[in-house]
C-alpha cells in the first residue's frame, strides 16, 4: 500500500536535517531518504561560522543577517533534539606573511566589526611558532557537527519519518502534480543530497563547482583552550568531539576520486608539526566533496519545468551559516508563498534549466 505524504526529501546533511525540521515545526508530514555515511561533506566539515573570508578580510556574504537568525536556529533545534550543538569561539588568526598581517591591520582600522588586536602578540609562544603576530576573529560560532546530525537522525528514525536507504535515482517518477518514489507517494521532492544533485536528472545543469575537502583528527596534549578557541595560520585547527581537533582543511578543485590521499596527510603533518610547539597524533583522515557553486551562491527553490521537483543544496564550505535560513525560507516559500531570496532562488536558471 502506497506511503502518502506532503514532501519527500532526498539527504540528510545539514540542509535536508534543518529541512525536515522546519517542516516538523509547520506540521507538514514529510518522509527522508538518506543512506548512512560517515564521511559526508556535513559530517566531515569542521563546523565554523566565521563572519569574515578571505585574503582580504571581507564580512562573509549576508552575514549580518546570517549570524542572529544562526544563533536562534540551533538554540531552538537544540531543545527540539535534546542537546547544545553550537557556542561561541574566537579565532586566534596568525599571521602567515607580512602581506597578511598588513591585510588584517588595514581592514582593522577601516571597520573593526569582527576584528580585534591582542594585548600581547606573542603570548602564545609556548605553545606555536610564529613570528609575525596575530589577530582574533570574533564573535564566531562552532557547531558540532557529528552531534547535531546523529540526534537528528536519532530524532527522525523515532518519529518515523527516516528511512535508511541509498536512494535509486531511477526509481523517481513525476506524475503531474505528484512525485513517486517506489511506495512513497508525496507531493514534493526536495534535493538535499549534496554533491549527488550534480549528477541527478534534474539539477545537473546547475553551475555546481565540487571541490574536495581533506582534514586529520589529531589528539594534542597541553593545548589550552580547547572548545573556545580556534588556532589558523594556513591550516585551521579545530576543537572537534571527545578532546581531539580537526586539522584541514584542503580545498581541491582538480580531484580524481573523494578518498583521503598520503599526499595531504604528510603535507598537513609537516606544516602542523612546524607550527605546533606541542607533540600530536593523527588518529583519523577524513576526506568529502563539497557542493560549492560558480557563484558562491546556494541552490534553492523548484525546478521550472517540474515545479513538484525542488532542491536546497549548494552550500559550499558555509553551510552551517546557510542551511538554517533557507531551509526556514524555503519552508515559508511552501506555506506563505514567501519569496525566496533572488540571489539564491533556483529559478534564476530557469533558461538553463528549461531547455529540452
Amino acid at each position: 500500500m502506497d506511503q502518502q505524504t506532503d514532501i519527500l526529501i532526498i539527504g540528510q546533511g545539514i540542509c535536508g536535517t534543518f529541512l525536515g525540521w522546519e517542516l516538523s515545526g509547520a506540521g507538514i508530514s514529510h518522509i527522508l531518504i538518506d543512506e548512512e555515511r560517515p564521511e559526508t561533506a556535513s559530517r566531515a566539515a569542521a563546523g565554523l561560522i566565521n563572519p569574515v573570508t578571505g585574503r582580504r578580510i571581507v564580512k562573509t556574504w549576508m552575514i549580518d543577517e546570517l549570524l542572529p537568525f544562526a544563533r536562534e536556529a540551533y538554540r531552538r533545534i537544540g531543545a527540539t533534539l535534546g542537546g547544545s550543538y553550537m557556542g561561541p569561539v574566537s579565532v586566534v588568526d596568525f599571521f602567515p606573511t607580512p602581506q597578511m598581517r598588513l591585510a588584517f591591520l588595514e581592514r582593522y582600522a577601516e571597520d573593526p566589526e569582527y576584528l580585534q588586536l591582542p594585548g600581547e602578540e606573542h603570548d602564545r609562544d609556548d605553545f606555536f611558532r610564529y613570528e609575525l603576530g596575530y589577530g582574533l576573529i570574533g564573535p564566531c560560532y562552532l557547531v558540532d557537527l557529528p552531534g547535531l546530525l546523529a540526534a537528528a537522525r536519532r530524532w527522525m528514525r523515532e518519529r518515523g519519518v527516516l528511512r535508511e536507504e541509498r536512494f535509486g535515482k531511477g526509481e523517481l517518477v513525476v506524475e503531474g502534480e505528484r512525485v513517486r518514489y517506489r511506495d512513497i507517494v508525496a507531493r514534493r521532492v526536495i534535493f538535499c543530497d549534496g554533491i549527488e544533485s550534480f549528477g541527478g536528472a534534474f539539477f545537473s545543469r546547475l553551475p555546481f563547482a565540487p571541490n574536495k575537502g581533506e582534514a586529520l583528527i589529531v589528539e594534542i596534549g597541553g593545548l589550552p583552550g580547547n572548545g573556545g578557541l580556534i588556532f589558523k595560520k594556513g591550516i585551521t585547527l579545530a576543537p572537534w568531539q571527545d578532546g581531539l581537533y580537526w586539522v584541514g582543511s584542503s580545498y581541491e578543485w582538480s580531484f580524481t576520486h573523494g578518498e583521503p590521499t598520503e599526499a595531504f596527510r604528510k603535507r598537513t603533518e609537516a606544516a602542523l608539526g612546524e607550527w605546533l610547539r606541542l607533540p600530536f597524533r593523527t588518529v583519523r583522515h577524513i576526506a568529502a566533496i563539497r557542493p560549492a557553486t560558480l557563484e558562491r551562491r546556494p541552490f534553492v527553490g523548484f525546478h521550472p519545468l517540474y515545479p513538484t521537483v525542488g532542491i536546497l543544496n549548494g552550500m559550499g564550505t558555509k553551510g552551517c551559516s546557510l542551511a538554517p535560513y533557507f531551509a526556514h525560507q524555503l519552508v515559508q516559500h511552501l506555506t506563505r508563498e514567501e519569496p525566496i531570496r533572488p540571489d539564491a532562488d533556483v529559478q534564476r536558471f530557469s533558461k538553463i534549466l528549461s531547455r529540452k
